[in-house]
C-alpha cells in the first residue's frame, strides 16, 4: 500500500540582486541547491538532468525520504529556469520554475513548484502523513527562500 500527498506551492518576493545576478544563481542547480536545507545528496544525470535525496524526515519508526530527479531548462533571455520530473526516479514527481523580472531598483522573483509524493504506507496513515509531508515541504522551502534572500543581499 502506498499514500500519494500532492503539493503545490506558490511564493514571490523582491530581492536587492539584479536579475542577471539572480538568474546565474538560480539557473546553475548545484548552486542553487546548496541553498536548500537537507539536501543529502545532488547527483549530475547529465543533460540538465540533476537527481535529488533528501535527508530522511519521520517520527519514531516511520521515516519518509523524498527522491526525485528532475531536467532543469534555463531561459537567459526570459530569465526563467524550469524544471520536468524524470520519470522512474525515486518516489517523488516534482515540477516547477522560476520567473525573475527586473525592476530596476530590485529584482522579482516568483517561484511555483508542484510535487507529487509517493510514500509505502497504508491508507489509514494519510491522515496523519499528509500534514507532515506538507508542513516539512513548505517549511524547508521557505528556509531555502530565506537563505536565497540572504544571498542577495536581502528583501526588498
Amino acid at each position: 500500500m502506498a499514500i500519494t500527498v500532492a503539493i503545490e506551492l506558490g511564493y514571490e518576493f523582491d530581492v536587492k540582486a539584479s536579475a542577471s545576478e539572480v538568474f546565474e544563481v538560480l539557473a546553475d542547480v548545484p548552486v542553487s541547491a546548496s541553498f536548500y536545507p537537507k539536501v543529502d545528496k545532488l547527483t549530475d544525470l547529465g543533460d540538465g538532468a540533476y537527481r535529488w535525496e533528501m535527508a530522511k524526515i519521520g517520527l519514531g519508526q516511520a521515516h519518509i525520504q523524498t527522491v526525485y530527479a528532475s531536467r532543469y531548462i534555463s531561459n537567459k533571455t526570459k530569465r526563467t529556469v524550469e524544471w520536468v520530473p524524470l520519470a522512474n526516479e525515486g518516489n517523488a514527481q516534482v515540477s516547477g520554475n522560476w520567473k525573475i523580472t527586473d525592476n530596476k531598483k530590485s529584482t522579482n522573483v516568483v517561484l511555483s513548484i508542484n510535487a507529487e509524493l509517493t510514500v509505502p504506507l497504508p491508507a489509514l496513515m494519510k491522515v496523519v502523513v499528509t500534514p507532515l509531508v506538507e508542513a516539512e515541504f513548505e517549511k524547508l522551502t521557505e528556509q531555502y527562500i530565506d537563505n536565497l534572500t540572504q544571498r542577495f543581499g536581502g528583501e526588498i
